[in-house]
């Protein structure tokens, strides 16, 4: 068995693929108006409207209601990331921490409310 990705539904596909081509630096590839993919060479984050919910159940999923999941992005510096981040983001969850775990992580959210951390791990 494979984890494929890690989806996303949103009210506004377009917003969502904006914010994170510009946090992430990465081109998100569009299958379709209604859903796209960001790929990295680890995992593949998916964001689909909330028009195709209808197709999985009625009422299975609800935009912006996630407060449990945390999407974790490995950057090469999470303090260079951050310097560029400010310009971008008006507010941060946590701004760059080294964790009990040893990663440095930087934590803010997305444009429906899900908790993204950008983290570099630390030699401890």
């Amino acid at each position: 068995m494979q984890l494929a990705a890690t989806r996303i539904v949103t009210d506004d596909v377009d917003a969502l693929v904006a914010f994170y081509e510009e946090v992430t630096g990465l081109t998100v590839t569009r299958l379709h108006p209604l859903f796209a993919e960001l790929r990295t060479e680890t995992g593949v984050l998916a964001i689909s409207s909330t028009q195709t919910v209808p197709l999985l159940g009625d009422g299975v999923a609800e935009a912006g209601a996630n407060r449990t999941v945390v999407l974790d992005f490995r950057v090469d510096d999470v303090d260079a990331t951050y310097l560029r981040l400010r310009s971008l983001l008006d507010t941060f969850v946590k701004e760059p921490t080294v964790m009990p775990w040893g990663n440095k992580s930087l934590l803010f959210r997305d444009p429906d409310g899900n908790l993204v951390n950008f983290f570099t791990p630390q030699v401890v």
